[in-house]
């Protein structure tokens, strides 16, 4: 049996605390052993435990459910051999980063566990994308994690001036999130991040090509993730990191990096987008009508905003679409909303076909 003492020792770099070992308690009795996997490849996972980096199935706690599978950053329990040793249960977890599949059955995944901060890298080698931006934090906000902004290869804007004005964009697509500017390459930069990511968990996410596998190595103080050359017309490579890896860090805290995303899908995320948009949430209160979708009716205080210039309309649009991209999702696996989103596709294409009679009345 493995003493408190020394699970604290050899886990406390990883996160473990006493909340972690009083969930633990039940799995304690029956002789299993506590820890935190930081890698998972093919149904195999690492494990850091008091007796080292362990080699774990993970078929025994495998449901149909793909949002209850073992993921990276997940506290389990596990044996403390066999052959093969099995992960007998994960502890329930504090969050968990999820997006939607590409399938067609609209599944979830979960890409990582246990997450205190998401670090959403966005390269500054090409023209920003703002509504990806948006999109990352969405799933950020949604998960529980504290989400942080780092532009990337900062050393690619020489000018202050430009720099300032890109910062200033992504701010304004990020309210209440911090926005940092990075040179891996150069060291600009890093000791923010390294403050900031300096105690509990953090998740680093970002397409092919946004520089996290330079950015993770920057953190780990080593070379531990490989590193290739994005290509100059997109600024996108090729997949540098194929798993998500859990990396102590020496200043304190843990980073889980993740392969580049080419789809960021949003599932069931309605409170993170209402984050993101806060500004418009706030707005859609002074509303004349609760149910204000902010296209033609009466007293809406959005569509005011945009009019006066207070609001972009890019914002309002992009809200529109994640929203939309979002009930869809939600309403695959919920057949009364969806009942009820037909319904209203019904009435408003009843209403647009009765303005174009009322318009064709006129001109006869």
């Amino acid at each position: 049996m493995t003493s408190s003492s020394a699970v604290h020792s050899a886990l406390a770099p990883y996160g473990w605390d006493d909340a972690w070992a009083d969930a633990f308690t039940p799995y304690e009795a029956e002789g299993l052993l506590p820890g935190r996997v930081v890698r998972v490849d093919r149904g195999q996972c690492d494990v850091v435990t008091p007796r080292g980096v362990l080699r774990a199935d993970t078929a025994f706690v495998t449901p149909h459910d793909p949002l209850r599978v073992v993921c990276t950053g997940d506290w389990v329990a596990v044996e403390p051999g066999g052959n093969p040793r099995y992960v007998r249960a994960y502890l329930p977890r504090r969050t968990a980063f999820v997006r939607s599949t590409s399938s067609k059955r609209s599944e979830g995944q979960i890409l990582a566990a246990n997450v205190d901060h998401a670090v959403v890298a966005v390269s500054l080698a090409v023209e920003l994308d703002l509504g990806r931006v948006e999109r990352f934090l969405a799933l950020a906000w949604e998960s529980g994690a504290q989400p942080v902004v780092v532009l990337t290869k900062a050393d690619l804007v020489p000018d202050p001036v430009t720099l300032a004005h890109l910062v200033q964009d992504v701010g304004t697509t990020a309210p209440g999130v911090p926005v940092l500017t990075v040179s891996a390459l150069h060291g600009d930069g890093l000791d923010v991040l390294v403050a900031l990511v300096g105690s509990g968990t953090s998740v680093l996410l970002g397409q092919s090509g946004a520089g996290k596998s330079t950015l993770a190595n920057a953190l780990v103080g080593e070379d531990v993730m490989d590193v290739r050359a994005a290509r100059d017309v997109d600024g996108k490579g090729r997949h540098t990191t194929t798993t998500r890896n859990l990396l102590p860090l020496p200043s304190g805290g843990v980073l889980i990096d993740t392969p580049g995303l080419r789809g960021v899908g949003l599932f069931d995320a309605e409170s993170g987008v209402g984050q993101v948009f806060s500004e418009i949430e706030e707005l859609a209160q002074r509303c004349r009508f609760h149910d204000c979708a902010h296209e033609s009716e009466p007293g809406c205080a959005v569509r005011s905003a945009v009019d006066s210039g207070e609001l972009p309309v890019r914002r309002l649009e992009s809200y529109r679409k994640l929203m939309r991209e979002n009930q869809w999702i939600v309403a695959k696996t919920d057949a009364r909303l969806r009942s009820e989103i037909r319904k209203d596709w019904k009435r408003k294409g009843a209403q647009g076909k009765a303005a174009m009679e009322a318009k064709r009345g006129r001109w006869s």
